[in-house]
């Protein structure tokens, strides 16, 4: 078994979220879910066929961006390898298209369907343990392969005083179909910031959520730069924009290192 450790979407060198790429492993599903929570990072198991299988310390998953820009950066690193590539996830055989440009790594994949919920601000603000709180805009549900409730708040201190009922999320989240609530506020026309509320440690919040970047750019409907991670002690950026006619392909991507 080979274990690689990078950070990924850093905005400076040695900042970024953690993922483990493990390859040559040879377990099976509950196996995988064992070494996840032993090591306590989010695990990306790459196959020789370039299926991807996603792993968080409490649950596997079916797609984490920052894992898999840290997949890319692994065989992008391999000599002579090709300018782009493609792989595919192992729990809905999603494909992702991987490219670099520079410095930055990107996956490229297309927006998916989204459970069509309405939620009022009350039962936001009580998920959100806030009572009281006023929403910037009307909550939705937007995915690139995992349905993220985006709920926009008025500005950076309302974001970071956000204590959350993460069980009650999570509760949540399996009975209607949604990977946690995106938390975020505007900081100029293409820049916000944001905090995703999935892990139920409030220890594992992410550092960086790809997979929010690209919902949220999709619900919005234009280029991002994504900022997140204070609330970790990572200064994470990560990079969103729309391809296609029509925007029917989205890339998320930015730094990954080892």
């Amino acid at each position: 078994m080979h274990v690689q450790t990078l950070r990924c979407f850093g905005a400076r060198p040695g900042e970024g979220n953690p993922a483990l790429v493990i390859e040559n492993d040879g377990m099976d599903p509950a196996a995988r879910q064992a070494f996840a929570a032993q090591r306590n990072t989010t695990c990306v198991f790459l196959s020789d066929d370039g299926e991807v299988d996603y792993f968080y310390p409490h649950m596997r998953s079916p797609l984490c961006l920052h894992a898999t820009l840290a997949v890319a950066a692994v065989l992008f690193g391999r000599p002579g390898a090709a300018a782009t590539m493609n792989v595919r996830t192992a729990m809905k055989g999603q494909l992702l298209g991987l490219s670099r440009e520079g410095d930055d790594y990107f996956v490229k994949l297309a927006p998916q369907p989204a459970p069509a919920l309405v939620i009022g601000d009350a039962e936001v603000a009580a998920l959100l343990n806030a009572p009281g709180l006023v929403l910037a805009s009307k909550p939705q549900v937007a995915s690139v392969g995992s349905p993220k409730l985006l709920v926009e708040v008025r500005d950076v201190d309302t974001l970071y005083g956000l204590a959350p009922d993460l069980a009650g999320i999570a509760t949540w989240g399996k009975q209607n179909g949604v990977s946690g609530i995106y938390a975020w506020c505007r900081l100029d026309d293409t820049t916000v910031e944001g905090r995703n509320f999935n892990h139920l440690d409030p220890t594992l919040e992410d550092g960086a959520t790809g997979v929010a970047a690209g919902a949220l750019a999709v619900a919005l409907g234009h280029h991002l730069t994504v900022r997140q991670g204070r609330a970790t002690g990572h200064d994470c950026l990560i990079k969103a924009r729309m391809e296609g006619d029509g925007g029917d392909a989205i890339l998320v991507g930015g730094a990954a290192e080892v």
